[in-house]
């Protein structure tokens, strides 16, 4: 039988805190283990994993709510509907991506005119903020 382990213990290994573990069973994604008369909770080992996957499917950009869905997934050896799911995440990254390269552009095109000193008595930078 797997060791039993508790609250604290679970949340050492697997690199979150313990507020962490608390939160992931409210949003119901982790069950929380019945509470002996007087004593303590006592985790599976198993929920150390779960909880890593959690993280890091939130390190890929996936929400709680995405991420409840990966792991309905799992549990249903689903691998079309989750690759679908991380091509969609893909997809939205570029998105993102593409939306920033356009910010940054405009911002060094911005600092370019200041280095530049094309406007001697106006900011650049603030000019084109203030424009209607």
């Amino acid at each position: 039988m797997a060791e039993a382990l508790t609250i604290g213990r679970v949340a050492k290994l697997a690199g979150v805190n313990v507020e962490t573990i608390r939160y992931y069973q409210r949003r119901g994604l982790l069950a929380e283990p019945d509470k002996p008369t007087g004593g303590y909770r006592r985790y599976p080992a198993e929920v150390v994993k779960r909880l890593r996957f959690i993280r890091r499917a939130q390190a890929l950009g996936f929400t709680l709510d995405e991420v409840a869905g990966l792991l309905r997934l799992d549990e249903a050896c689903a691998c079309a509907q989750t690759r679908e799911l991380a091509t969609h995440k893909v997809a939205l990254i570029d998105q993102k991506l593409a939306g920033l390269t356009a910010m940054r552009q405009a911002l060094a095109d911005l600092v370019g005119q200041c280095d530049a000193g094309q406007s001697a008595t106006d900011c650049p930078i603030i000019q084109v903020l203030v424009r209607d």
